[in-house]
C-alpha cells in the first residue's frame, strides 16, 4: 500500500481529546497503522528514582491510528484527502484532493 501519510508531514487530528490540533508526523508504523504526531495524544507516566535521581512524571506522545488524522493541504492550511498521480518524469506524487497541488515530500537532514 502506498503511504498517503509520511514522516515529516503536518497533520490535523479529525477525533479524539485532540480534535482540531495540529502536528508534524515523527514516526509512521505502518505494520501497525499508527502514527506518532509532536505534541499530539500527550500521556504522563511515572518515573522511579534511579541511580540517586529523582523519580516524578515525564510527558511523551503515544500513537494514533492513522484513520484518526488527516494531511494539510500546502494551499489552503485545512485537511484534505490524497490522491495518487504520476508526473511528467513518471514519479508517483502524493496530490491534495481539494486543491489538486502536490504534497510535499520532506527528507530527512541525516
Amino acid at each position: 500500500m502506498s503511504a498517503r501519510i509520511r514522516k515529516g508531514d503536518k497533520v490535523i487530528v479529525r477525533t479524539g481529546r485532540d480534535t482540531g490540533k495540529t502536528g508534524t508526523v515523527l514516526q509512521v508504523f505502518a505494520e501497525d497503522e499508527k502514527v506518532l504526531v509532536e505534541g499530539i495524544n500527550m500521556v504522563k507516566k511515572a518515573v522511579r528514582p534511579q541511580n540517586g535521581e529523582g523519580g516524578g512524571f515525564t510527558s511523551k506522545e503515544l500513537p494514533l491510528h492513522w484513520c484518526k488524522v488527516m494531511p494539510i493541504d500546502p494551499e489552503t492550511g485545512k485537511g484534505t484527502r490524497v490522491r495518487f498521480k504520476t508526473d511528467e518524469s513518471g514519479n508517483k506524487v502524493r496530490v491534495a484532493v481539494k486543491s489538486g497541488r502536490e504534497i510535499p515530500v520532506i527528507r530527512d537532514s541525516q
